[in-house]
């Protein structure tokens, strides 16, 4: 199993560290991985995505042309990867503010109302872990203990205290993802 993942959206919603926790949570697994950020000098409010490679194999360039699945967090994201993704791949997308929602046909679309649940949650902060839950119910590529215990590796000490506050957050995506266009 190779999955081949773009994760996009705008600096301050948590794009790297989804990635980051989502390589530390595949190498419980036992897996390989590659974690490739690119983030213009602005941070947060810029643009900014990440390169993840999950593999069973060795993987052999983090540089990628096309995506297995693509996490779209914005607009300018949606107008730059949407034709990125492999046919018969997947996007998941938060529909907030997007104005031009994806209209492929030879592609998988769910969609998945982060913000929204992150504000229901009171934490603005587990948005990312919502993206996430909705990518582990598309594809369950992950398994939850490992994702627990990838957060304990990637989360300073200090906030192994939010660990159980993401994991609500992953669940809840998991629960709230919306099929738009299946294959």
């Amino acid at each position: 199993m190779t999955e081949e993942i773009i994760i996009a959206g705008f600096g301050g919603q948590g794009v790297l560290s989804l990635g980051k926790i989502l390589c530390y949570s595949a190498i419980m697994q036992n897996q390989e991985v590659s974690w490739m950020p690119s983030y213009g000098p602005e941070m947060r409010g810029g643009t900014a995505n990440v390169t993840v490679i999950l593999s069973d194999d060795r993987i052999s360039s983090p540089v990628l042309k096309s995506f297995d699945t693509a996490i779209i967090l914005n607009q300018q994201s949606m107008d730059k990867f949407v034709n990125e993704v492999k046919p018969g791949g997947t996007l998941i997308y938060d529909p907030n503010g997007i104005v031009h929602h994806p209209e492929r046909k030879d592609i998988n679309i769910y969609r998945i109302p982060g913000a929204a649940l992150a504000a229901e949650l009171g934490n603005p902060q587990t948005f990312n872990m919502i993206i996430m839950g909705a990518f582990l119910k598309v594809k369950p590529i992950v398994l939850l203990e490992n994702v627990k215990k990838g957060l304990e590796k990637s989360l300073p000490e200090r906030h192994h205290k939010l660990i159980p506050l993401n994991i609500e957050a992953i669940q809840k995506g998991s629960s709230n993802v919306e099929t738009v266009h299946v294959l």
